[in-house]
């Protein structure tokens, strides 16, 4: 498929289109890199966003930058830090504000293109494949996401502080983006467009190319230095630009400039509508001009007629209301300029089509001009002058000098207000090494064809892989089992159940079934043009499509979890969500098989179904009621449950307050007709039987009776406990304490009474909470009670200095131990 008459710019396209290498697209100023972008945005069937390093050169790509679209700190990237298992609290924090939906365009995301990749440190790259490996694919460079990454290292280079630098380098051996940690585990291909389009004067392109790759010698400099004039001032009329190397001198020249004008000024301010940050504007808020000023167009004329582009020089002849008229030397007549649009570009996720979208979340309307007798070397990348004065003296950085003389067309259009010398010239040995690589390297028609061969190998055998569901499969059985007691009975059965015919009926198939793909691929004929293998995934699309639908995805959706533990029951949900949306997208794709496998096809297939997830509609219509033939007496546990929940509504408190589950199957299964033996039962302390002991047996009694279980004679009501003897110690300080709490005493009353500190007796009631024997509710509120519950319930530590540091000073230490106390008595959490 041709799609540009460039051979260069042909081969990076059918990279990027048709296989899944990472591609650098680089060449010298003025080669079509821009434009390349934008003929891609218009024809790709791949999903892509766009970012950039800096604010201006987002907007001008049409995209978003690399730090606000992946919410990453500007400060050092560390590579250690990166594809954490177990981040730390400010990195998972970090990470838990990505939105739903951008979150959504992750994972269906193929290409990210980065433009201007040569002002992109490579620890930012590595920030960049973190993220995209948390929320695609951990296991791979980039998250499995192919990379454009475009730009020329002899421009502009990234910054790195002294004090980022003496970080970094005990990690990489350069700051470009090359040395990216993530980008060294790829087989990435650079192309170099070669013909460049905006010099045609082959003497200047000569030129460039030796400051570029720091080659001057005597004849070339002499031959550039033939531009210096001394002193030149140009009438504005002439329309020159000056280029700078610091914004001071660029703004003192314009400032200066513009007072030299007898005109009055006018300010034109700009309107800014939702958001549109200050370091992405495109010219000035508040534009001075007055007329006379030499002004530089900063946008391209969005009509038919384009009478001006971003970098034309011109000056403002007259302004009349909202119309600014600027002339040309090159035009007939003065451009009438109106205020233009900027937008603040967005990506999200289009509910209906599930396409990637660009939303304009702000825009910046004003007059596409600024003052323009002199603008940053810095600000100049991307533009192109007639003409322009050169002020390279104070160059300080890699690139600067070249960006600077590569903005102009010709040779002739071009003044350096003072000599270039040897020493302005700023290259970096490594790239220049790296770009002499390049040169020497460049893809073949062969390596495309294996590229191609292998991009559509490896989307078949992803397909029909299932080794990741079987491990999450696995993962979340074995939960399941050591959290057997919380969960209903049968749960570990079903997740066994459904994990041996994932094994059976579609791992060990399908691993063979990937040998046989192997095997045909080694024709070297592309995928789509194998009739014996596409007539091999048609029936192997229709046999696991079947299995995945009825075997294994509708048994999934139907487990209906029963648990008292909401921590739990989160953890095990999360995991068999994640089974299903990993098993949901295969079996989408799989469907988008049988009629045979196409690229496009497939990868729009597995972008949509990413973002959409399974019908999750058939997993809440399924019966509260859960499973429960592993219980000797499910009906009567069923009766116990209804009871237990109706109880827990009425006095507004969480079901296990009442009876946890556990303590339910215990019940149901062992059918205790008395209160000695209710209290044998797990979860059951001297309160809870006190409470509700007496209604459990009328219902263990009514409930034997209905099944003719037979019941010991005696009065089963009775509590035939022997009591323990009173230990009457002399001294009991904690049990005396105890007695005058029963009484109706407070702890402040105590605490008098006894001569004791209230923290004192404050801990002498902790011995009783924990025994079951002082219900916690006595000594706290129940607000206080609830938050605190809640926490520990919640929370991955039992530690009291945790919970203390964590809920504030509005709880006291002993407050937080009551309740840990009265948890693990109930069997809520884990006694430490």
């Amino acid at each position: 498929m041709e799609y540009f008459n460039n051979p260069q710019l042909q081969l990076a396209y059918e990279f990027v289109q048709f296989t899944g290498t990472n591609v650098f697209l680089t060449g010298k100023a003025g080669t079509g890199k821009t434009t390349f972008l934008h003929n891609l945005k218009q024809s790709t069937f791949k999903r892509m966003i766009v970012v950039a390093p800096t604010g201006v050169a987002a907007i001008n790509a049409g995209g978003v930058t690399i730090h606000s679209f992946f919410q990453l700190p500007f400060g050092p990237q560390l590579p250690n830090n990166q594809n954490r298992d177990n981040e730390s609290g400010g990195e998972k924090s970090r990470l838990q504000r990505f939105s739903r939906d951008k979150i959504n365009i992750i994972k269906s995301l193929d290409l990210l293109v980065i433009d201007e990749v040569s002002m992109v440190r490579a620890d930012l790259l590595d920030g960049i494949d973190g993220v995209l490996r948390r929320f695609k694919n951990r296991n791979k460079p980039f998250g499995g996401v192919q990379l454009l990454m475009i730009g020329d290292l002899q421009q502009l280079a990234p910054i790195a502080k002294d004090d980022e630098w003496s970080i970094l380098k005990q990690y990489y051996e350069t700051v470009f983006f090359f040395s990216s940690k993530a980008l060294q585990q790829t087989n990435y291909i650079s192309v170099e467009l070669k013909h460049i389009f905006r010099q045609s004067d082959k003497i200047f392109i000569e030129l460039l190319n030796k400051v570029r790759n720091n080659e001057l010698d005597e004849e070339s400099i002499a031959l550039l230095n033939q531009q210096h004039i001394p002193n030149f001032n140009p009438d504005d009329s002439e329309g020159y630009i000056t280029l700078t190397t610091h914004n001071n001198q660029a703004k003192s020249i314009n400032t200066r400039k513009l007072k030299e004008i007898d005109a009055e000024p006018k300010t034109f301010t700009a309107v800014i509508s939702g958001d549109f940050p200050e370091h992405s504007y495109p010219t000035d808020y508040e534009l001075t001009l007055k007329e006379g000023a030499q002004v530089m167009f900063v946008k391209n004329d969005p009509t038919h007629e384009k009478l001006f582009f971003n970098g034309k020089i011109g000056t403002l002849k007259y302004i009349d209301d909202d119309v600014l008229y600027v002339e040309c030397p090159e035009d007939n007549l003065p451009i009438p300029v109106t205020p233009l649009e900027w937008d603040n570009t967005k990506y999200s996720i289009n509910n209906d089509t599930k396409e990637i979208e660009e939303t304009v979340t702000g825009s910046f309307t004003q007059y596409p001009l600024k003052l323009a007798w002199a603008i940053t070397i810095h600000k100049s990348q991307g533009l192109t002058f007639e003409k322009a004065i050169i002020d390279a003296q104070a160059a300080f950085t890699h690139g600067q000098v070249y960006v600077a003389l590569s903005r102009c067309k010709a040779l002739e259009g071009m003044v350096l207000s003072t000599p270039i010398r040897t020493h302005a010239i700023i290259n970096d040995n490594t790239v220049t090494g790296f770009n002499k690589n390049i040169e020497k390297n460049p893809p073949t028609p062969e390596q495309l064809k294996k590229a191609q061969l292998d991009y559509q190998r490896g989307l078949l055998l992803e397909l029909f892989n299932y080794k990741y569901a079987q491990n999450l499969l696995d993962q979340t059985l074995r939960f399941a089992k050591a959290n057997a007691n919380s969960f209903q009975p049968n749960l570990p059965q079903l997740l066994n159940s459904i994990s041996s015919k994932l094994k059976s009926d579609i791992f060990d198939v399908s691993t063979k079934f990937t040998q046989q793909i192997i095997r045909l691929i080694e024709e070297k004929s592309m995928v789509e043009n194998n009739a014996q293998l596409q007539e091999r995934i048609k029936k192997a699309s229709s046999y696991f499509g079947l299995k995945l639908q009825d075997e294994i995805l509708q048994p999934l959706y139907n487990i209906n979890i029963e648990t008292d533990s909401k921590e739990l029951k989160g953890k095990i949900n999360e995991s068999i969500d994640k089974i299903i949306n990993e098993l949901y997208v295969k079996l989408s794709c799989i469907n988008s098989c049988k009629d045979g496998f196409i690229t496009t096809k497939f990868i729009e297939t597995r972008a949509k179904a990413s973002i959409e997830g399974p019908k999750r509609k058939k997993r809440d219509k399924v019966p509260t009621n859960p499973d429960i033939t592993a219980v000797k007496h499910p009906d009567f546990y069923n009766r116990l449950k209804d009871w237990r929940n109706k109880l827990a509504q009425e006095q507004n408190v969480p079901v296990y307050r009442i009876v946890t589950q556990k303590s339910l199957i215990e019940i149901a299964s062992e059918l205790p007709y008395h209160k000695l033996q209710l209290k044998k039962v797990n979860g059951m302390g001297k309160k809870k039987v006190e409470e509700f002991g007496q209604e459990i047996i009328r219902m263990v009694t009514a409930f034997r009776a209905e099944k003719g279980i037979p019941i010991p004679e005696g009065n089963v009501f009775e509590d035939e406990e022997p009591k323990p003897k009173k230990k009457n110690k002399k001294g009991d300080s904690h049990l005396a304490s105890f007695q005058l709490f029963e009484k109706g005493n407070s702890i402040s009353q105590i605490a008098k009474e006894r001569g004791l500190a209230e923290s004192t007796v404050a801990g002498h009631l902790t011995r009783f909470v924990k025994s079951g024997e002082l219900p916690v509710d006595k000594l706290i509120s129940k607000e206080k009670l609830n938050r605190i519950e809640t926490y520990f319930i919640n929370a991955g530590s039992l530690h009291l200095s945790q919970a203390m540091e964590t809920l504030g000073n509005d709880f006291s230490y002993n407050e937080l131990r009551w309740v840990l106390m009265h948890l693990q008595n109930i069997g809520k959490v884990n006694k430490e």
